[in-house]
C-alpha cells in the first residue's frame, strides 16, 4: 500500500443489485480505483444472517464478482475478495465482540426492522452484524467507507469500537469516516417514490435489476408512478415519482435536470418514461453482456479470488497479530 487513504466497501450477494447501487455505489467505486487503494469484498457471510439456498449463494457470489468486474473494477487496481475466504473477519469480530455492549446493537434501527420483518428467525448473527461489519472496515484500517444514510448507524459503530479499542489498549484501528456521494446516492422505488430502491422489493415493478433485459426495463419504467399534471418539473416534495425518473435519466445521461426540463418541456409522461427506460438499458446492455462472459470462465473468477483472498489476508493478519498482542493473547511461532 502507498500513501493513499484506503477505501473499503461491501455488499451482500443476497441479490442482483439494482440501478440504484450500481449508479450510488459501484459506478463511484470505477472511480475510486484510481483516487484511493480501494479493498471491496463480497459479503457473504453477512447474507447467513437470513437462511440461504447453499448452491444459490455460491452462484451469487461469483455472479457478483463477474458484475464488479462488468462495471469496470480492476483487479490490478483493486482487492477484490469474498469475505468468508478471509478468516480474521470472523476473529476480529469475536475480540471486539468483548467490548461492544447489547444494548448498543438492540437499538439498531435495522436490527429492529428485519427482526420485525423476520420474526421467526430473530438470530444473534443479525443483532452481531454491526460487529462484523466493524471488523470488516478495522482490518483494513479504512480512511473511507461509502455509505448511504441507511448504513450510517452502522459505521459509527464502527468508529465507536475503533475509538473504545484505542483508548483501552493504545492507538491500533484508523477511525473511518463515511464518504457519502453527493449525487446518485439514492435512487428511489419506481413504485413508491417515497421509499429507497431496493432489490429486497416485493415488488418487481419497484426496481431495475441488473440483470433486467431491455424490454423489461422499458415495461418497469412505463408502469413508474408519477402524478396526474404531465409536467416533467424537478421537485421532490410535490412531484418525488417523476423527480426520480429524472434523477435517473440524468445520471445515465449526463444531462443536467435544467437540461432536462427544457428537452421535455413540450413532451408528456409517456414520452419521458419511454426516453428514461431506453436510456437505461442503452446503459446497462454492455455490463450485462461482459458479465454474461465472464461467468462463462469460471477459472478466471476463481483466479480473480484467489488472489484478492492473498492480498486482503496479508493486509488483515498483519492487523490481527496486532491485535491478538494488544489484547494479551499468545501468538504462534
Amino acid at each position: 500500500m502507498d500513501d493513499k487513504k484506503i477505501m473499503f466497501s461491501a455488499v451482500q450477494p443476497s441479490g442482483i443489485p439494482t440501478i440504484g447501487n450500481y449508479v450510488g455505489a459501484i459506478k463511484n467505486w470505477v472511480d475510486f480505483q484510481d483516487e484511493f487503494n480501494c479493498i471491496f469484498s463480497i459479503a457473504d457471510l453477512h447474507t447467513l444472517t437470513v437462511k440461504q439456498e447453499p448452491s444459490e449463494l455460491r452462484a451469487r457470489s461469483l455472479e457478483l464478482l463477474a458484475l464488479y468486474i462488468a462495471c469496470g473494477l480492476d483487479p490490478e487496481k483493486c482487492i477484490l475478495f469474498v469475505q468468508s475466504h478471509v478468516h480474521e473477519h470472523a476473529e476480529l469480530t469475536w475480540i471486539l465482540n468483548t467490548i461492544t455492549y447489547p444494548g448498543e446493537l438492540s437499538r439498531m434501527t435495522q436490527f429492529k426492522d428485519k427482526s420485525a420483518r423476520h420474526a421467526e428467525n430473530v438470530n444473534m448473527g443479525l443483532m452481531d452484524y454491526p460487529v462484523l461489519m466493524a471488523s470488516d472496515i478495522l482490518l483494513y484500517n479504512a480512511h473511507l467507507v461509502p455509505v448511504g444514510a441507511d448504513q450510517k448507524q452502522h459505521l459509527e459503530i464502527a468508529r465507536d469500537l475503533a475509538i473504545r479499542f484505542n483508548n483501552r489498549y493504545s492507538p491500533t484501528f484508523v477511525v473511518p469516516e463515511p464518504y457519502i456521494p453527493k449525487v446518485g446516492a439514492k435512487v428511489m422505488s419506481l413504485s413508491d417514490p417515497t421509499k429507497k430502491m431496493s432489490k429486497s422489493d416485493d415488488n418487481l415493478n419497484g426496481f431495475i435489476s441488473m440483470n433486467d433485459d431491455t424490454d423489461t426495463i422499458i415495461r418497469k419504467f412505463k408502469r413508474a408512478v408519477t402524478d396526474s399534471d404531465n409536467k416533467i418539473v424537478y421537485d421532490v416534495e410535490n412531484k418525488a415519482g417523476i423527480s426520480n425518473l429524472m434523477t435517473i435519466y440524468s445520471l445515465f445521461t449526463g444531462l443536467s435536470l435544467e437540461s432536462i426540463e427544457n428537452e421535455f418541456s413540450d413532451k408528456g409522461y409517456g414520452d419521458f418514461k419511454l426516453k428514461v427506460g431506453e436510456a437505461v438499458a442503452s446503459g446497462l446492455k454492455p455490463i450485462t453482456d461482459k458479465k454474461n462472459d465472464l461467468l462463462k470462465n469460471k477459472d478466471y473468477l476463481i483466479k480473480v479470488m484467489a488472489d484478492g483472498r492473498e492480498k486482503a489476508s496479508r493486509i488483515a493478519m498483519r492487523t490481527l497479530k496486532k491485535v491478538y498482542r494488544k489484547v494479551g493473547l499468545v501468538l504462534p511461532e
